[in-house]
């Protein structure tokens, strides 16, 4: 077993990110800090150090468990690390309600519908 390992390959066996090219990427763009610290992908994780990233999936904070060269399972991944990530935030509602029964809407209520929802 090895003591170290590079975060690039721990962040990709650990399954936060889906390859350890963008582990690589997220780590050059400073979304990945290593015991506090803004970190490189060549930085050595050792048991029990704290890594703090911006993810696809938001913001996560993990404690490492154990290390792993390889990409694993997700239940032998999750057994790598303990997660103290805060709760996501709650997803808001972008739905534009109309009344039942007011048949089709015209093209200035689905422009402003599209203009709501963000669809420009």
């Amino acid at each position: 077993m090895t003591e170290s390992i590079r975060l690039d390959r721990f962040l990709a066996a650990s399954r936060l990110f889906k390859s350890r090219t963008l582990a690589q990427a997220a780590c050059e763009a400073n979304h990945v800090r290593l015991n506090g610290q803004p970190a490189r992908s060549s930085h050595l994780v050792h048991i029990g150090d704290e890594i703090r990233a911006f993810a696809p999936r938001g913001s996560v904070i993990w404690v490492v468990l154990k290390l792993a060269e390889k990409r694993l399972g997700a239940p032998e991944a999750r057994a790598l690390y303990e997660d103290h990530s805060p709760p996501p935030p709650p997803k808001e509602d972008r739905v534009a309600v109309r009344e039942r029964g007011t048949g089709r809407p015209s093209k200035a209520e689905r422009r402003a519908q599209d203009r709501f929802r963000g669809e420009d």
